[in-house]
């Protein structure tokens, strides 16, 4: 059992570190395509504020993870040894090729494989019908008032009204639903939770990002542009490591909440509570590979979404930071790419509907929709090959 422990341990600092492999883009990727940083001195930065993230915050999201989303009779060490096996496989999978992917999602799913794999289906933790029935009644909710707003907005503008009706439903919702959450009204945790903030975080993102970015332009609209540019390559090193502590505090818990579910299943803990020196380990090891860098990520991010100016890498990472400490704050792990991916969209957006790369966004967002099912498939995988090798 020690050794499983020990390994358990290994295997979710290394999880960790991959995340920071692959998440480097999410803190770094805007300072380096505006070059107000060079490479080493934006990594060694959100290097620093990664670790100083989690010990701002709560610790909500490790319980989520370790509690929230397989019944804990049912979460052996084996089960999570596996569940790292699948993330860590597909995190770097996806470093490899530069896609940058939710190192998050990829540990949940994984999760859900393994669990799967050793006690059926019944062994994951659903939510209930009356929950999932508030639920699309809010969603239905949220996307009619994200509707009727764009509407009338496009026709006080003397546009077509139909091109924005997705795009309004879906701004509805991201803007409904954690409002509903916030105050308790709508208690979302666990799987259900994950799924809707996977869509509703870059939308917030997005969201966010577009209207600094357009509040920006209208304010200097009339200024130096060599002035304005400096001004901004400033605030944009704060709004780069406000992003990184976003990061941090969401994302490095995920292994914190692996190795504390670990300590609970072998009786070490009585109780899920996350100890100071877990908090400490999960920090340095998302640090360290922040450190590292994933650079085929940094460029897919930095490079390959849209061309920015240092006023848009300001509004893309202020933005991004605060949907992460908002969500954050009620637990829920989402990735921090999506988050980051839908405020650089957003702020490129600004400048016209070509200056997006949609068919990069497309393959991001097709890579997203696969991570939770990939990595539940390598982790079932891995369970039953360890369980036919190992009876």
């Amino acid at each position: 059992m020690e050794i499983v422990i020990i390994l358990g341990i290994a295997l979710a600092l290394l999880f960790n570190f991959v995340n920071g492999l692959n998440d480097a883009a999410n803190s770094i990727a805007t300072v380096i395509a505006t070059r107000v940083l060079s490479p080493l001195r934006a990594v060694l930065l959100a290097s620093f504020f990664n670790l100083v993230g989690p010990l701002l915050f709560t610790t909500a999201i490790a319980k989520t993870i370790g509690r929230g989303l397989v019944d804990p009779v049912a979460l052996t060490p084996l089960i999570i040894l596996m569940a790292m096996v699948g993330a860590v496989i597909w995190v770097f999978f996806c470093s490899y090729f530069g896609i940058p992917v939710s190192s998050s999602h990829a540990l949940i799913g994984g999760l859900l494989g393994a669990a799967t794999a050793h006690a059926g289906i019944g062994s994951i933790l659903w939510p209930s019908a009356s929950l999932v029935s508030e639920l699309v009644i809010m969603l239905v909710v949220g996307a009619l008032l994200g509707i009727a707003v764009a509407i009338l907005l496009s026709v006080t503008h003397g546009e077509a009204w139909n091109r924005y009706i997705l795009i309004g439903g879906l701004c509805g919702i991201a803007v409904l639903i954690p409002i509903l959450v916030a105050v308790d009204i709508l208690p979302l945790s666990g799987i259900l939770g994950v799924i809707v903030f996977m869509v509703v975080s870059p939308v917030l993102g997005f969201m966010a990002a577009y209207a600094f970015g357009v509040v920006i332009i209208r304010l200097f609209a009339r200024s130096n542009s060599p002035l304005l540019n400096h001004g901004f390559k400033k605030l944009q090193i704060v709004a780069a490591a406000f992003q990184a502590i976003g990061h941090g505090s969401n994302d490095a818990q995920n292994a914190m909440g692996i190795i504390t579910a670990m300590l609970v299943a072998a009786g070490m803990l009585s109780d899920f509570v996350v100890p100071l020196w877990v908090i400490l380990l999960s920090c340095f090891a998302i640090s360290l590979g922040t450190l590292l860098g994933g650079w085929r990520v940094v460029d897919m991010m930095a490079n390959r979404i849209t061309r920015m100016q240092p006023y848009q890498g300001f509004c893309a990472s202020s933005a991004g930071g605060a949907v992460l400490s908002v969500v954050t704050a009620f637990g829920v792990p989402v990735s921090t790419t999506h988050a980051i991916s839908g405020a650089i969209m957003g702020v490129g957006a600004t400048k016209g509907y070509s200056a997006v790369k949609w068919g990069i966004v497309r393959d991001i967002v097709a890579a997203w929709i696969m991570t939770v099912p990939a990595a539940a498939a390598v982790a079932w995988g891995s369970y039953v090959l360890v369980a036919i090798l190992f009876p």
